[in-house]
């Protein structure tokens, strides 16, 4: 007897993704010379966005801004007060630039320190103030803060970087709380160690002190606390970004998108 239930051709192919329709939306994502900022430019181009990238590196934002058909500003993040001059009018913004130092507290350079929180946190500040009145007025906005895993968990040796990361969730709340009544999203993505120059840079210079290989402190030392045991990759972070943007996340705010392979779990 046969069924009158028959089975359905089974399909080999993947749908294709789905983008966020950002067409019209202007995108200023700083660090967007290299990195989780470059994949993030051209992740946001795709869905139609017009980026604008920001980045102390001239000739990589602008082969950036070449990529996505978008803009290119060249500025230094540490210099704050020139920075009001150069941030234009946007829809989104998108926090990538950071930078990183490796030593205890009590070696730590005070001047360096300050550099980096000017860069990870009063830089994001003063982007986000100039950025908000124009998403005020047309009622719609997305903030999207790469912080870390070290914006939830600390580590020896990063004073300041997790002091700035602990700082950038702090303000991104107060601008969910501030922004919510004005159709404006405030979030954080948290990556665990990503495949970047500045984790490279990381990576060889831990090998080198422990007198170990590479491979050895990727996955005995950065790796350590983490479930899956590889490198996230800015493709990953990117994605992350695009979907806060994007009709899918509009009732997410004031809260973080973790990408961590497990490390915040324990």
């Amino acid at each position: 007897m046969s069924s009158h239930l028959e089975a359905s051709p089974v399909s080999t192919s993947l749908p294709a993704p789905v983008l966020p329709d950002l067409a019209g939306r202007r995108a200023l994502v700083t660090g967007a010379g290299s990195g989780i900022g470059r994949a993030t430019a051209l992740r946001l181009a795709r869905s139609g966005a017009h980026v604008i990238g920001l980045d102390r590196d001239e000739r990589a934002v602008r082969a950036v801004a070449d990529a996505t058909g978008g803009e290119a500003i060249a500025a230094d993040l540490s210099d704050l007060d020139a920075l009001d001059d150069v941030v234009p009018p946007a829809d989104i913004v998108v926090n990538c630039a950071g930078i990183q130092q490796v030593a205890p507290l009590h070696e730590f350079d005070p001047e360096r320190f300050s550099l980096m929180l000017r860069i990870m946190l009063e830089a994001p500040f003063r982007i986000i103030r100039t950025s908000l009145p124009h998403m005020y007025a047309q009622r719609w906005g997305r903030v999207v803060n790469v912080s870390s895993v070290h914006g939830l968990r600390a580590s020896r040796f990063k004073g300041a970087y997790v002091a700035a990361k602990h700082g950038l969730e702090g303000l991104s709340k107060v601008v969910a709380l501030e922004g919510g009544p004005h159709g404006v999203t405030s979030n954080c993505v948290n990556p665990g160690y990503v495949r970047t120059p500045l984790v490279d840079r990381q990576i060889a210079d831990q090998a080198r002190a422990h007198g170990i290989s590479e491979a050895e402190v990727v996955d005995s030392v950065l790796l350590e606390s983490a479930a899956l045991k590889r490198l996230v990759e800015p493709d990953e972070v990117a994605e992350a970004v695009a979907f806060l943007c994007g009709p899918q996340a509009a009732a997410m705010t004031g809260t973080d998108l973790v990408i961590d392979g497990g490390w915040s779990a324990r």
